[in-house]
């Protein structure tokens, strides 16, 4: 079993970045793929990108691709998402997730596991 804490969301302009984390407990994490989705108001839950227990596999939806960055360190047992070239609509609360199957899994529904969720806010 894993456990999964979100950080460093917050506010940002629009062409603004910012990077979340997302902290797993237990001695188990480099057994995980990982993933991060997003939630905004009234919208389903939707893939971001997924990153393979190794991390020499990813994976990024099209809307953002070329601006953010999925990496892992298991050695400190953390995920990140490094966000570039934000837009107003990539405000969402973003959860990060671990799943057994893989390497790389885009169906919220095939994660085991869940973070509490960090929101992003980017003004126009």
């Amino acid at each position: 079993q894993v456990q999964l804490v979100e950080s460093g969301g917050g506010l940002v302009q629009a062409g603004g970045s910012l990077r979340l984390s997302c902290a797993a407990s237990g001695r188990t994490f480099s057994s995980y793929h990982m993933g991060w989705f997003r939630q905004a108001p009234g919208k389903e839950r939707e893939f971001v990108a997924a990153i393979s227990w190794s991390g020499n596999r990813s994976y990024y939806a099209d809307s953002v691709k070329g601006r953010f960055t999925i990496s892992r360190d298991n050695a400190k047992n953390t995920v990140w998402l490094q966000m570039n070239s934000l837009k107003p609509e990539d405000t969402a609360v973003y959860y990060c997730a671990a799943t057994t199957r893989g390497p790389i899994v885009k169906k919220f529904y095939e994660y085991d596991y869940w973070g509490q969720g960090a929101q992003v806010t980017v003004s126009s």
